[in-house]
């Protein structure tokens, strides 16, 4: 098996597992109860790992292929409007923290960007559905979940960047090309 084929697999692999995890965590209560409609954010797991293991080509692959499928499998064209600019904001932003390097920004303050920006790309496509930017109020308490998510998330994509040894080789040669 050639190299490229190897990526697609990974690609295809970590996108089908951000969808099975999207989709388990529609079943679990979340813990954020003061804000309504707010997750865990936990298939952004997976594309932590897909923009630290991949090249950013490689990367956007499996974010949207993540989107798109979840919204197949029980979304709304409104739901995914909402994910999709979230997906974006939060990606680039994640995207562009990483440029930085591994001694200015690490996985968890990646993470927690990508969730408080998700939360606000969201907030903005409701505030022109809205329109009314007074929906611009819950900004706050929706950055407050970004941040803990964001934290949560950063930390157990940290903790499999090391760990796991297929994805600590992927990282690792990521972070060659950083040098």
């Amino acid at each position: 098996m050639d190299n490229k084929q190897q990526r697609l697999i990974f690609i295809t692999m970590l996108a089908a597992q951000a969808v099975v995890i999207s989709f388990i965590e529609r079943f679990i209560p979340t813990p954020f109860s003061f804000a309504p409609g707010a997750k865990l954010g936990l298939g952004n797991l997976i594309s932590l790992i897909a923009i630290f293991t991949l090249p950013a080509k490689d990367s956007i692959k499996v974010v949207f292929l993540r989107l798109l499928i979840s919204t197949f499998l029980g979304g709304t064209f409104s739901t995914f409007l909402y994910g999709l600019s979230g997906t974006c904001l939060s990606y680039l932003a994640m995207l562009s923290a990483k440029q930085l390097g591994p001694k200015r920004v690490s996985p968890i303050g990646i993470s927690i960007l990508g969730g408080m920006l998700h939360n606000f790309g969201q907030l903005l496509v409701f505030a022109f559905f809205a329109r009314s930017l007074l929906v611009l109020n819950y900004l706050p308490l929706l950055a407050v979940t970004g941040i803990l998510s964001g934290f949560l998330v950063g930390l157990a994509a940290t903790y499999l960047l090391e760990k796991v040894p297929p994805l600590r080789h992927y990282h690792q040669q990521i972070l060659r090309t950083w040098k």
